[in-house]
């Protein structure tokens, strides 16, 4: 993809606008457009630098205001947390993950989005395993695989009470479908975000 001035534009709303969704107060928890994001960076930026930026940059700017709505007492959840490092970390893993994506077309984006929330979930879980995220699991394959199992039970749990129930995937199959789906939308019918 070229970075012409358009690219550049499109590309500053998607971050805006990606992170101002992921604060919305009445968004399904796991519903939220950073790991398409990450992906589309590893699949379609020729600059892997700019590749980088655009999940990461999105999760900064929200994680920011979420602190500040935190702070103000507006909303519950904070912005800034310990393992916070991880989650960054993990989702630039997708980004790598999606430079693999030599053939984009519907059946490798459907299968790199499902592929890359499992590699989210395992490597995010993997980090607070080994000390990220105050959870003191033994530092064994079954303290692992124990920690694997608290995470299933968070997202059983808390999508009980608030209908979540496996919202990560379905997010990230929406977000990627429309994110690689506009992109390819817009190059067809306007040539210079080619």
């Amino acid at each position: 993809m070229k970075l012409s001035k358009n690219t550049v534009i499109v590309f500053i709303i998607l971050i805006v606008v990606s992170a101002v969704y992921r604060i919305f107060p009445e968004r399904p928890f796991g519903f939220a457009p950073q790991m398409a994001l990450a992906l589309f960076g590893g699949a379609m930026i020729s600059d892997k630098k700019l590749a980088f930026l655009l999940p990461v940059l999105s999760l900064f700017i929200s994680d920011l205001l979420y602190q500040g709505l935190f702070s103000a007492g507006i909303a519950s959840v904070p912005g800034f947390y310990k393992a916070q490092l991880w989650v960054y970390i993990s989702f630039l893993l997708v980004t790598v993950f999606g430079f693999l994506m030599k053939n984009v077309n519907w059946k490798s984006v459907i299968g790199f989005s499902i592929s890359g929330s499992m590699i989210f979930f395992l490597s995010s879980n993997f980090f607070v395993w080994m000390g990220g995220g105050g959870l003191n699991r033994p530092k064994t394959f079954d303290g692992l695989l124990m920690c694997y199992g608290d995470a299933l039970a968070f997202y059983r749990d808390y999508g009980v009470i608030h209908g979540f129930a496996g919202n990560f995937i379905i997010g990230d199959l929406f977000f990627t479908g429309l994110l690689f789906g506009t992109y390819f939308l817009a190059k067809k019918y306007t040539p210079s975000i080619a």
